[in-house]
């Protein structure tokens, strides 16, 4: 592939709701451009962009996908990214590393909350954006409808510059309104122009609207407008690209990636209206002593490119993409991570289209390649020239909402899925693994249940560990809520030497997480020599309550006297004379279970407050309160307890349509209600019987 400066790079990520069609927009978009022979489908599992076993298997994308071409005499550098919000690594890489994003709509379902995840996103990060309303050749598709929405739900940017003409539900023709021609497809989606329709107003209405939003964008521009001169079709391509840049305009066109049609218009609309990676490419990073630095996007400026996402391939090696915001990127040059500050030892450089790679000597400013083999470095890793040291801020990834714990099949290969799981975080941020020395389980945490599903079936196919899932035990604790004094005396006669210990303890509850042990012995009963042995005897047992064997906490033990053997009497002796006194104390106490309680707090739309208030009260947690967060949701703070939030993520994802999201973090213990103690206590004397 030939090599484009950064005036003639435009990077765009392709976003929105799962199933609106994006990895065929993808392939139509490679197909019409050349790229590609053959118009692949998702249904064949044959498409440039969706090219991962779990992709051709589910039929959805999974993680993002980098796929170029060549438009005229620029280069597009399309990133399709997955438009479920199970696998959203892949969409906040995409929108990371493109300037622009395509936000594909359905032009039958209309604006759906992955199109305002996409547009939020898109904003956050500062970048351009443009619609395409795709579909159009599906039963029920009403462009002028999602229009509507679109201009309700994002405002009076909104500007359509490609509309179709609709009789008896079919499009006959699709109107330029920047060229003012109108195209009819044939059945291999090649256009050719036809007579512009008689739209009457609509047409008039629509033209007015992008002369409007053109004058907007320069005072020339403007003053021409008001002094009733038409525009030159330059003076709009311009005014709309500068708009596009500026957020002040996002265009919207249409058509349908299965038929083609409208396809050659978005093409012509990413290189005239999109800005390219040396106009919007340059991006605000800290230096080595954390001041702020703009990096322009230039060849001429030192090396700084950015990793967006990483592959980690048992068999093919790992695999780093990354974008160069300046400089040049080549296979001799020795750049530095500036997160470790280790040099980076550099593999092959390719250009990736799918999963086909292709070898190059360098990548230059604004464009995006991967690199094999980079050992040291991660997602969000910022490569840069020693002699100027910087960092680019790294994505804040959704964090992991549901976990599972691992259910193993084969004995022995827990060290296989803790290695297998290290790859796979590598790969996706959003990816949570722990091992719970408490609850003796290995969890992996994902988005939802269909991401912790892709991570089961990856883990078989890549690493070879084929794994079952269970449910996360709860790490239960036991406390007293009586003061009791009890002996506990070990006498033990054998041949030589017997065994004797003999302590009478006061236990009582407190306030500490732990053991507390106090000594409070008068005239040497027990001498001082012993008090560690029974202090370390109670340790021991505190590691197992007496109700259900979860360890005990918030436990006073006071020595308050006791008598020993000048011969038999050692500190093995009192370590068990330490233990009785333990057994035979507890159940005497009036001992509980305490459960764990977490700090929730929930981001909903301000309609589902009230279910999720509700939620929340039938998992037994408490409301804090509720205030307004900076997303527009309202943020609902409540405490529950962490047995009750096993289905949660799927709950909160089901009530809002994806569009709420929380974060629940370990508060303290608690006394757990008498009613459920019986079933928790049944459930471990179970698994203890198992184990």
């Amino acid at each position: 592939m030939r090599q484009y400066l950064a005036g003639k790079i435009r990077n765009v990520a392709i976003a929105g709701h799962g199933g609106c069609g994006k990895t065929s927009l993808a392939e139509a978009l490679l197909f019409k451009a050349g790229a590609t022979d053959r118009l692949g489908k998702t249904n064949d599992g044959n498409t440039v962009c969706d090219f991962d076993p779990e992709e051709i298997k589910r039929k959805v994308s999974v993680s993002s996908a980098v796929a170029p071409f060549a438009w005229g005499s620029v280069k597009i550098n399309l990133i399709d990214t997955p438009g479920l919000f199970d696998f959203a690594a892949g969409f906040y890489e995409g929108v990371r590393a493109a300037e622009n994003v395509l936000i594909c709509v359905s032009a039958r379902s209309g604006v759906s909350v992955g199109t305002q995840k996409a547009y939020k996103l898109a904003e956050k990060l500062g970048k351009s954006k443009m619609f395409f309303v795709n579909k159009m050749d599906a039963d029920h598709a009403d462009f002028y409808k999602v229009l509507e929405e679109l201009k309700t739900d994002f405002g009076p940017s909104v500007c359509p510059i490609v509309v179709p003409v609709v009789e008896d539900h079919k499009v006959q023709c699709y109107v330029n309104l920047v060229d003012n021609k109108a195209y009819q497809y044939n059945a291999k989606g090649e256009p050719s122009e036809v007579a512009m329709p008689d739209l009457e107003h609509r047409l008039e209405g629509l033209i007015a609207a992008i002369s409007e939003a053109v004058a907007e964008t320069d005072e020339t521009l403007f003053e021409k407008y008001f002094s009733g001169e038409a525009f030159t079709r330059d003076e709009i391509i311009k005014g709309i690209h500068d708009g596009v840049h500026s957020g002040a305009i996002t265009p919207v066109l249409c058509g349908s990636a299965v038929t083609l049609e409208g396809i050659d218009m978005l093409l012509d609309s990413l290189v005239d209206h999109l800005p390219s990676a040396w106009e919007a490419g340059s991006e605000m990073a800290t230096d080595a002593n954390g001041e702020p630095v703009e990096i322009d996007c230039t060849d001429e400026a030192p090396l700084a490119a950015y990793i967006f996402k990483t592959v980690a391939d048992p068999f093919v090696g790992k695999l780093s993409y990354f974008k160069v915001v300046s400089g040049k990127l080549s296979g001799e040059f020795t750049p530095v991570n500036s997160r470790t500050g280790a040099q980076e030892r550099m593999g092959k450089l390719v250009y990736m289209t799918g999963k086909k790679q292709e070898d190059t000597a360098f990548i230059t400013a604004g464009d995006i390649g991967a690199v094999t083999k980079l050992s040291g470095a991660v997602t969000g890793d910022t490569l840069c020239d020693p002699k100027r040291v910087v960092s680019f801020e790294r994505v804040a990834f959704p964090e992991a909402c549901l976990s599972m714990a691992v259910k193993i099949k084969q004995k022995g290969d827990e060290g296989k899925v803790a290695q297998g799981m290290a790859r796979l975080i590598e790969e996706d941020p959003t990816i949570g693994f722990e091992q719970n020395n408490e609850t003796k389980q290995q969890l992996i945490s994902g988005l939802g249940e269909q991401h912790i599903d892709v991570i089961v079936s990856k883990l078989k196919a890549k690493f070879g560990v084929d794994i079952g899932l269970d449910k996360v035990r709860v790490a239960y604790r036991e406390t007293i809520r009586k003061t009791v004094k009890v002996q506990g005396k070990h006498k033990k006669q054998s041949g030589g030497h017997g065994q004797y210990g003999d302590v009478w303890i006061e236990f009582s509850p407190c306030d500490d997480e732990g053991l507390v042990f106090e000594e409070n012995v008068f005239g040497g009963s027990v001498p001082k020599n012993f008090f560690p042995a029974v202090e370390k005897g109670l340790q021991d047992c505190v590691k197992h309550g007496v109700l259900a064997g979860y360890p005990m906490v918030g436990l006073k033990a006071v020595l308050l006297d006791g008598s020993y053997h000048p011969v038999d009497s050692s500190e093995m002796a009192f370590k068990m004379a330490a233990s009785l006194a333990y057994k035979a104390g507890m159940p005497q106490a009036s001992p509980a279970l305490l459960e764990p309680i977490g700090n929730l707090k929930v981001y909903v739309p301000d309609s589902n407050t009230g279910d999720m208030i509700s939620e929340l009260n039938k998992r037994r947690g408490r409301v804090l309160g509720m205030n307004p967060s900076d997303d527009g949701l309202q943020m609902v703070e409540g405490e529950v307890p962490m047995s009750e939030m096993d289905d949660f993520a799927t709950v909160l994802r089901s009530t809002t349509q994806g569009r709420g999201w929380f974060t629940f973090k370990f508060e303290r213990y608690e006394l757990l209600p008498a009613n459920l103690e019986a079933a928790v206590i049944e459930e471990a004397k179970k698994r203890s019987e198992a184990e």
